[in-house]
């Protein structure tokens, strides 16, 4: 659309506010937050939606979306509002009623803005994704979309493979998405000022032709009598062979969010959280979020302490949280947890860690997160029950890691421990599952023994692996839902079976059926974009929300959609991938070596770790080189970037 900007939506308000006396609640939708923004529409030029797609609840508290808030509405020519994913009680009103989906700050049709926006963070939203596009009036498909639509924008972890959703999305960001959201920023105003030359395509190309935005539709695939993808390539000329990932480098100059808004009705997490790092240099086999974020950039002490001091100050909350990976592994942990512990001392605010490395908790970090005798229980992530099957998915800590740090924690008054396991990693049997049970126990005994006290509490939260894009196990076979099912049984009964620890003990897991889907939309090619239309008309939503997930409606979609085309779910799922396969995502360039990762793969199979390249001799996966990044470690004076040494 020609012009320098749209025609304003008119709100929606007044056809709302009936609506929302015959919903659960109802003040999720109204809006008037603290720390919300509003800018008159013709004082900008640039209007963004961002748009999370799941409840409030989830989304308001989310990370990424409130830097972005932040980012957009600094920049003088342009503005963002928020939009969340609407409950199926008020949605089928909003229909019934021709209300379109709207942003909470004006309450206008999503439609009428530029861009919208999509954080994903689980594939099991990508049902609530078409639901907010048809709510919101845009058509679902990219091929439909004329010049007078909003740019449909994905990032996230998920868009890292976004190929079951190619179909539906006109732009996907990898990676960072800071310096990503201010350049199509920029484009699409120095197109719209040009006269919007070439319409749609034209800014959908010039985009493309950066390298690092991906317009799926300007991509082919093509797919071989074997059903395997034989090449992903350009159908315009100049495009790139592969879309590089954004990588965001000197964090002390981006203290995002300063004053993120304060919710008004509950989420999920109530706190002022700041990111000490970014990145991760574990090496992980199974995480997908510490490979596609390499390499580990710290922010330092100094800035961290002026954020937090910022934020408190904006939002008066009551917790900080110390937000990464792995938080204890920033390399001033120890000075910053004292230094914040002081600063937050008589306070009556908390410090928290949402969750961290077994072999990175101290006596003295436990000491620093208790001072002002606020204590949250312990959540650590040893992921699987046995050494053995540790040393396979490269998580290197031993039994003896763990039960220093269940000390420190119970020796400074803690009662409650929460610990995250795996079920169906790669080379497991049953043994490697009950040896959790016999970890949690442990883990009890040694917290009455050093407390003195019977009242401890540990649970254990376990959950199906699904192998995911751009780590080493993104070429292995899934474990079939019933052996998932079967295994945490075991578990079960082992925690069970001992009358001395079972109350102590709780067993949170769930059903293998989920995973089974979301691994299907992990490693999906575009074919599954159909199952996904299919379910989502079918009914599904909010298929990361236990109650409204059906099982058996996803598995009817897949057959039907799938078997028409010559494959199943298994073949998504349970199978093995070969070294060289051509995978959906070869052609999106996270920065990692394949051959590294393939090497990784194998070293699995025989439980040979790997060391963090922040402390030894770099191991080659080639991020650093090709991306043109180092590994930047806090200092007092900033951040100090440390090249990697070379074997």
């Amino acid at each position: 659309m020609s012009g320098a900007t749209r025609p304003e939506p008119g709100s929606q308000f007044a056809e709302l506010e009936p609506l929302l006396a015959r919903v659960s609640t109802p003040v999720q939708y109204v809006g008037g937050e603290i720390n919300s923004r509003l800018r008159p529409w013709h004082e900008v030029q640039v209007h963004w939606v961002l748009c999370y797609p799941d409840a409030y609840a989830v989304g308001a508290p989310n990370q990424g979306l409130a830097v972005l808030y932040e980012i957009i509405n600094e920049l003088s020519w342009a503005s963002a509002e928020r939009s969340f994913a609407i409950w199926p009680d008020l949605a089928g009103l909003m229909r019934d009623a021709g209300v379109h989906q709207f942003t909470l700050e004006s309450h206008r049709p999503i439609g009428g803005y530029d861009v919208i926006g999509f954080g994903l963070s689980t594939e099991l939203d990508f049902t609530n994704l078409l639901e907010i596009l048809d709510l919101a009036g845009v058509a679902l498909h990219s091929a439909e979309r004329t010049e007078n639509d909003p740019l449909v924008v994905v990032g996230g972890h998920c868009a890292f493979n976004p190929e079951p959703i190619a179909d539906f999305v006109d732009v996907v960001v990898l990676g960072d998405g800071e310096q990503a959201a201010i350049a199509l920023s920029e484009l699409l105003r120095d197109w719209r000022a040009a006269g919007c030359p070439g319409g749609r395509d034209g800014l959908l190309d010039a985009l493309a032709q950066r390298g690092d935005f991906y317009v799926p539709r300007f991509y082919e695939v093509r797919y071989g009598s074997d059903h395997q993808i034989e090449r992903v390539a350009a159908i315009r000329p100049g495009l790139p062979a592969a879309v590089r990932r954004w990588v965001l480098t000197e964090l002390d100059e981006w203290p995002y969010p300063k004053a993120p808004i304060v919710p008004l009705a509950e989420t999920v997490h109530e706190r002022y959280s700041v990111e000490i790092f970014r990145g991760c240099s574990r090496g992980c086999r199974f995480c997908q979020a510490g490979m596609i974020t390499r390499p580990v950039r710290e922010r330092s002490l100094d800035t961290i302490r002026s954020m937090v001091d910022a934020g408190r100050s904006a939002t008066g909350l009551a917790e900080v949280g110390l937000l990464s990976l792995s938080s204890a592994d920033h390399s001033q942990i120890g000075p910053l947890a004292s230094t914040l512990a002081q600063d937050l001392d008589g306070s009556n605010v908390s410090l928290s860690i949402p969750s961290t490395r077994v072999d990175a908790f101290s006596v003295e970090l436990a000491r620093e997160l208790s001072r002002n005798g606020r204590r949250s229980g312990l959540t650590i992530a040893p992921e699987a029950g046995s050494e053995r099957l540790r040393a396979v998915i490269n998580k290197n800590i031993t039994e003896q890691d763990l039960m220093a740090t269940v000390s420190a924690a119970f020796g400074q008054g803690w009662r409650s421990v929460k610990m995250y396991f795996m079920c169906g990693l790669p080379t497991e049997t049953d043994d490697d599952v009950l040896a959790i049970g016999e970890l949690a126990k442990r883990v009890v005994r040694t917290g009455r023994q050093i407390s003195g006290s019977r009242d401890i509490r540990c649970t254990v939260s376990i959950g199906g692996f699904v192998p995911k894009a751009h780590t080493p196990f993104q070429w292995a076979g899934q474990a079939p839902a019933d052996l998932v099912d079967h295994r945490i049984g075991l578990l079960r009964d082992c925690v069970r079976s001992d009358p001395t620890c079972r109350h102590a003990i709780a067993v949170r897991y769930a059903d293998g059926g989920p995973g089974v889907i979301e691994g299907l939309l992990a490693r999906g090619d575009r074919r599954v974009g159909r199952v996904v239309e299919a379910a989502w008309r079918a009914g599904a939503r909010f298929d990361a929300w236990s109650e409204y997930f059906d099982q058996d409606r996803w598995m009817q979609c897949a057959a039907h959609e799938l078997g028409a085309q010559g494959v199943d779910v298994e073949w998504y799922t349970t199978r093995a991938r070969t070294q060289f396969e051509v995978l959906p995502w070869d052609h999106l360039d996270a920065g990692l070596d394949r051959g590294w990762l393939w090497d990784e793969y194998r070293a699995a199979q025989s439980a040979t770790q790997l060391a963090d390249c922040r402390w030894d001799e770099c191991s080659d996966c080639g991020v650093c080189p090709h991306l043109g990044v180092d590994i930047g470690l806090a200092s007092s004076a900033g951040s100090l970037p440390l090249s990697a040494v070379r074997r």
